[in-house]
């Protein structure tokens, strides 16, 4: 199996589909890598999945720091891949600059971070220092209190061209793919076929070069899921039940034997 990284997945558009996932500790991830999977997001997800919050907002630094390098002494051949959180690049280059270095040298390949031509001046930077960038536009989780909601994006004719503009910004200033969120499929395939960067789409349609799912979903271990992911297992019945058994044996003395 071969490594991964911001040349092989540039590499691999209009080659080969990539089906990506989200990951937070070293079981999963290890898992995740055994079976293929190219690029392991450290996704700022957590802050639902793993942490209990109901937005991305909360998510720390720290946060963000334990679950990359537990994923990344985990994986030998995915790239990994490490969201920056909320707060860690809004309050100056120079402090993004340290919070991208500091995923890095956590274990991290890539830094991920939402916005498109805002954002610019911080890929070229990172970028020049060596730090490979995957963009994130469409519908930005980091602005759900701007959106008022997890909300499609991208429907009107002028917010589709101000996200194809975004879209080849990101391109422009060095990022080596682009993350399309909930955006009509249309469009995701307008975006894709301008771009010579990968696509990873996420709610976006099946034309994007690559796919995202968050990898509770894809598991089945959060039953409620959004409409555009399909579930390839059903783990949540599983577990809530090994642990029913469990309860049960030891109640009735059947665990453990000796």
């Amino acid at each position: 199996m071969r490594k991964w990284n911001a040349a092989t997945v540039r590499a691999a558009k209009g080659v080969e589909k990539l089906g990506c996932c989200t990951a937070y500790d070293a079981c999963f991830a290890r898992l995740a890598d055994e079976a293929g999977v190219p690029i392991v997001l450290v996704g700022d997800s957590m802050g639902m999945n793993t942490l209990g919050y109901g937005t991305t907002l909360p998510v720390e630094m720290s946060d963000t720091l334990a679950a990359v390098a537990a994923v990344s002494r985990a994986v030998k051949n995915a790239m990994v891949v490490g969201d920056m959180p909320f707060g860690s690049y809004q309050c100056g280059d120079d402090e993004a600059m340290r919070s991208a270095v500091a995923i890095v040298k956590a274990g991290a390949d890539a830094v991920k971070l939402e916005g498109g031509a805002s954002v610019c001046g911080l890929i070229r930077r990172f970028t020049a220092a060596g730090v490979p960038v995957l963009a994130h536009i469409g519908m930005t989780p980091q602005s759900v209190n701007e959106y008022g909601g997890f909300k499609k994006q991208g429907k009107t004719r002028e917010a589709a061209e101000r996200m194809l503009a975004d879209a080849k910004a990101v391109e422009e200033a060095g990022a080596f793919a682009v993350t399309l969120e909930c955006i009509p499929s249309e469009l995701a395939a307008e975006i894709t076929a301008s771009l010579k960067i990968v696509t990873v789409g996420i709610g976006a349609g099946p034309v994007c070069d690559a796919q995202w799912l968050v990898m509770h979903d894809l598991l089945g271990l959060n039953e409620q899921v959004p409409s555009f992911v399909r579930k390839y297992a059903e783990l949540a019945g599983v577990v809530r039940g090994a642990f029913a058994a469990y309860v049960r044996e030891v109640r009735e003395g059947a665990f453990p034997v000796k």
